[in-house]
């Protein structure tokens, strides 16, 4: 049985989620999550038993020192509750973690108690993968659901994807399973320069969760971080001409892939998705993706040069520095 003391009753509770690890690349879908906990001060409820699903040869846990005292940080995943105040109050149940060596069903069997004891209408899944996109233009972000209902009025795609999947896949079927409406919201990150953070990853899945479940995100200065990151990616690549060459490929793949999309509907639902920014005025701290080029991290911070563009391979080969696709 779930305790739940001292938890309030929620208000449209709507569950979101991000585990570290093989679904977060760049860490764009827990870094989403933290920002949401660290801006609203979400207020951890429950925390899972570490000894029920984590490897800890995989998932070591870590010692610190809090005035002289040597203590111990186990992996795990915690809920936070989070309030949220305004003309249209809605409470956030926030689920953050790593993704479990073990046990996947028990795992989502006991979020999916915390998500019926607090009543959740809906459960969203964050997710990043790795993709041929280039860091140039605004990051792609797909909302996909096994709900049919749920894709044909919140305008989302079926998912089709076949092939291994991580806990992202497995909890979002769980809700399936359980009668949970369930989203789970992908960014793809440039393979190119895939390690964390991707601040304009991050701001990419907030943006596009604010239009889902319809509330405004304070962002603080994760815009400005965005584009300290677009911009040390771009003299990274200007210091390379191979690199910058395969940049370059990879925008003319995008924006020829795109323009089948400037249709009469697709620019309406984007003049939709403007307004609907600018009503009320974006407050403190408020701002949307660009495809500017001036998205990006300082290089004082020792990133280190993006790698080499993988080499063409014959049919069936396997250059090995990509990750399976995901849901």
């Amino acid at each position: 049985m779930i305790e739940l003391e001292g938890v309030p009753e929620l208000v449209d509770p709507v569950m979101i989620a991000a585990f570290e690890g093989w679904n977060d690349a760049g860490d764009a879908a827990s870094s989403a999550v933290a920002h949401l906990d660290g801006v609203w001060k979400g207020e951890v409820f429950a925390a899972l038993d570490a000894e029920d699903y984590y490897d800890f040869q995989v998932n070591r846990p870590t010692v610190w020192l809090d005035g002289g005292v040597r203590k111990i940080t186990w992996p795990t995943t915690r809920l936070s509750v989070v309030r949220v105040g305004g003309d249209k109050p809605r409470d956030l149940v926030l689920v953050r973690g790593i993704e479990p060596s073990m046990r996947w069903r028990s795992f989502c069997n006991e979020i999916l108690g915390f998500a019926h004891e607090l009543g959740v209408e809906m459960v969203v899944i964050l997710g990043a993968l790795l993709g041929d996109t280039p860091h140039t233009r605004p990051v792609p972000v797909s909302g996909v659901t096994s709900d049919p209902d749920l894709a044909r009025t919140m305008d989302l795609e079926e998912t089709r994807y076949e092939g291994p999947t991580g806990i992202v896949g497995i909890l979002q079927e769980a809700c399936t399973h359980a009668g949970v409406p369930a989203v789970s919201l992908w960014a793809a990150v440039p393979h190119y320069v895939s390690q964390p953070p991707n601040p304009k990853a991050t701001l990419a899945l907030l943006n596009r969760l604010e239009d889902l479940i319809d509330l405004r995100i304070p962002l603080g200065e994760l815009a400005e971080d965005a584009r300290a990151w677009q911009l040390g990616v771009d003299q990274l690549a200007a210091e390379d001409s191979e690199v910058a060459e395969y940049v370059q490929t990879l925008e003319e793949a995008r924006d020829t892939a795109d323009l089948p999309e400037a249709s009469g509907e697709a620019i309406a639902r984007e003049f939709e998705r403007y307004l609907r920014r600018r009503d009320g005025g974006p407050g403190p701290g408020h701002a949307t993706e660009s495809g500017d080029a001036s998205y990006l991290r300082d290089t004082s911070s020792g990133r280190t040069r993006p790698p080499m563009p993988p080499k063409a391979t014959g049919p069936g080969e396997d250059t090995g520095d990509e990750e399976p696709p995901e849901e």
